[in-house]
């Protein structure tokens, strides 16, 4: 069975105070052109449909026309909210929609919405997780008090009817310990929305969004798909791409990232002034695309970002590099080194090493560590 692994269209996102809309109905066709090429079966929505628990009318209107011309496909939708979404406005009309193929979880009550399908291979079941919270489980299940989104997903998941000798496949949107973020992405400070990759171990496919770089986590199954467009400056260099999962027999699956291009690329530029407005260094671009422009210019350049808007009208943001900004990053950088302790000087070290950060375990060790330092005078 083949399906199509989306997940955070972030739909009426604006990134820079820029609407994206007009950019998300361009990749949104092209997911539709690789839909009539690929056939699939089934299409998942990880969670972020929308921007905001409230989205604008246009993007409502968007993503409604996007079911539409899948559901026209008779290509099976299966939709989790995520933590952008409104779980209530998104499972609105879901019972009438699953009579079309569309499947969207409801509000999480204790209960996670399965769907069944069968190939050549026999049954496959799709089950819906939405975004949890430990809040959210606790009132699902009495008596059940989880501290930790992985506590709370432990709980969900157990409590799931899973029928591990056939296919399994599970949409979440979770972050998953040891995922590289971007900057676009929502943080939790602590890392406290983490939970474990061994959770998943019973699925024979792991759907997951929140996540906007495309990675597997682990496993190969175990996969975030990214965001169809880029949404911040940290994406600059990635390719984006839609995942194609082709679930066979148990036990078997192959997954293939296909190539998105944007109407509008993501990028950075570097140099002078005089560089960056030279022909020769633009004629060979789409101006079009979202800029950050970096100058190396010693002075200010006054009305820079009026100046190169008529080379770059989509020029995003402004930054120099030079000996002055270098300068001020080092001083910055001093003093907040200054101003942390031992201890929070490592688990940023840590986490920089290790994507992902200490456990309250790992803190406590290197505390009584630094401790016996200091004590012995090393």
């Amino acid at each position: 069975m083949k399906l199509i692994h989306l997940s955070d269209l972030h739909l009426g996102k604006r990134v820079n105070e820029f609407s994206m809309l007009e950019d998300q109905r361009y990749i949104l066709k092209q997911i539709l052109a690789v839909v009539d090429e690929q056939m699939p079966q089934g299409l998942i929505l990880a969670g972020d449909i929308y921007d905001k628990p409230v989205p604008p009318g246009e993007a409502v209107q968007l993503f409604d026309w996007f079911l539409t011309e899948l559901a026209d496909r008779e290509i099976s939708v299966f939709a989790v909210s995520g933590n952008h979404d409104s779980p209530e406005r998104l499972a609105f009309g879901a019972r009438l929609m699953s009579g079309r193929g569309i499947y969207v979880s409801p509000v999480y009550d204790g209960k996670v919405e399965q769907v069944c399908l069968k190939d050549e291979f026999g049954r496959i079941y799709i089950h819906l997780m939405p975004f949890l919270k430990p809040l959210m489980v606790r009132h699902a299940f009495e008596g059940q008090e989880p501290k930790t989104y992985e506590e709370a997903l432990k709980i969900a998941l157990e409590h799931m009817k899973i029928d591990t000798s056939q296919r399994n496949v599970l949409v979440a949107h979770q972050f998953v310990t040891g995922a590289s973020r971007c900057e676009s992405e929502e943080l939790l400070v602590g890392g406290l929305d983490n939970v474990s990759a061994g959770l998943f171990d019973e699925f024979d496919y792991v759907a997951l969004g929140h996540i906007h770089s495309p990675q597997k986590i682990g496993r190969e199954t175990v996969r975030y798909c990214g965001t169809p467009l880029k949404y911040s400056f940290s994406e600059a260099g990635q390719e984006k791409s839609v995942t194609l999962v082709e679930v066979l027999e148990k036990g078997n699956c192959r997954v293939t990232a296909i190539p998105l291009k944007p109407m509008r690329d993501m990028r950075i530029i570097r140099g002078s002034y005089l560089e960056v407005t030279a022909l020769s260094f633009y004629e060979s671009s789409n101006r079009e695309d979202y800029i950050q422009a970096v100058l190396t210019d010693e002075e200010d350049i006054p009305d820079g970002m009026q100046k190169l808007r008529v080379i770059y009208p989509n020029l995003m943001g402004l930054e120099y590099d030079n000996a002055r900004t270098r300068e001020n990053r080092m001083i910055e950088g001093a003093e907040t080194v200054e101003q942390k302790t031992e201890l929070e000087l490592f688990e940023e070290f840590y986490e920089l090493q290790n994507n992902q950060p200490m456990s309250g375990e790992q803190k406590e060790f290197a505390k009584n560590l630094i401790k016996e330092l200091k004590e012995d005078g090393r």
